[in-house]
């Protein structure tokens, strides 16, 4: 191998080959008419990967393999793959690799473990590469671009997430249902406990009223309110009262001139 530079040979019996060792990219894909090899500017384009999956249904892959050539090895690549080592080392290898590894996954699959279908090709083409007799190439990189699945798969898979987003929708109203049941479970009980304590204050302080009242107390009362009727007949001496037996309340007063009206006056 000759490094970048001015290199002198003899015509005849010498002879120089040139060889691009920057990146290359080698594409699989479903564009029409894409198939082509540039090798001078290091592309090469081809029809994307078709693939059966593990019930046998036909999917198409598309991806993009970077590498290089190693420079040291490149007599060695030359002389045992030839100048077209490329569609003996990448293209065959990449088409193998996809196949046996998408091949092991049902189609309906394929979206959720893209990444880790992506991470199983670029493991087995390593090391497929760095088995390889002096390691001709290095590889930099695989992307999985795309994966085109059947149209039944397509619409199977889009009812089968409209389904979940169904599914995901109603366990959300039922679990707001539940709290709204518990706020107003909570609000209930919480009425109910104030009622509960406003009653036990009431009938607390009915006890003490009840323990307040005392005989003393009504007599005191009674003779109030005798009081009060003694000044209202000095005003009124056509009025009449009748006082119920023990002085209990209420005493009934009647105005003489005015059988119609009546007054209920209570302690």
């Amino acid at each position: 191998p000759l490094q970048p530079g001015i290199h002198f040979y003899v015509p005849g019996i010498q002879k120089i080959i040139a060889v691009n060792t920057k990146v290359r990219i080698a594409e699989f894909t479903s564009v029409e008419g894409s198939s082509y090899r540039n090798r001078d500017e290091g592309s090469l384009k081809n029809q994307a990967i078709s693939v059966l999956d593990s019930r046998g249904l036909s999917v198409s892959v598309e991806l993009a393999v970077q590498y290089r050539l190693d420079p040291l090895s490149v007599p060695q690549t030359i002389a045992t793959w030839g100048q077209n080592w490329e569609e003996r080392i990448i293209t065959p290898v990449i088409r193998e690799i996809v196949r046996n590894v998408v091949g092991s996954f049902p189609a309906e699959e394929l979206p959720t473990k893209r990444n880790e279908i992506a991470t199983l090709i670029d493991q087995k083409f390593r090391e497929n590469i760095n088995g390889l007799e002096n390691r001709p190439v290095e590889l930099v990189s695989i992307q999985l671009t795309e994966i085109v699945l059947p149209v039944a798969i397509k619409e199977q898979i889009e009812r089968v997430q409209v389904a979940r987003q169904e599914a995901e929708r109603a366990r959300y109203e039922v679990e707001r249902a539940k709290q709204e049941a518990e706020k107003k479970a909570a609000l209930a009980k919480g009425v109910a406990d104030a009622t509960i304590i406003e009653a036990d204050a009431q009938a607390k302080a009915n006890r003490l009223i009840s323990q307040s009242l005392n005989n003393p107390l009504l007599q005191l009362r009674q003779i109030e309110v005798q009081g009060k009727f003694n000044e209202a007949l000095q005003n009124n001496r056509d009025a009449k009262i009748f006082l119920t037996p023990g002085g209990a309340t209420p005493n009934i007063w009647l105005d003489s001139k005015d059988n119609q009206r009546a007054t209920s006056v209570s302690n």
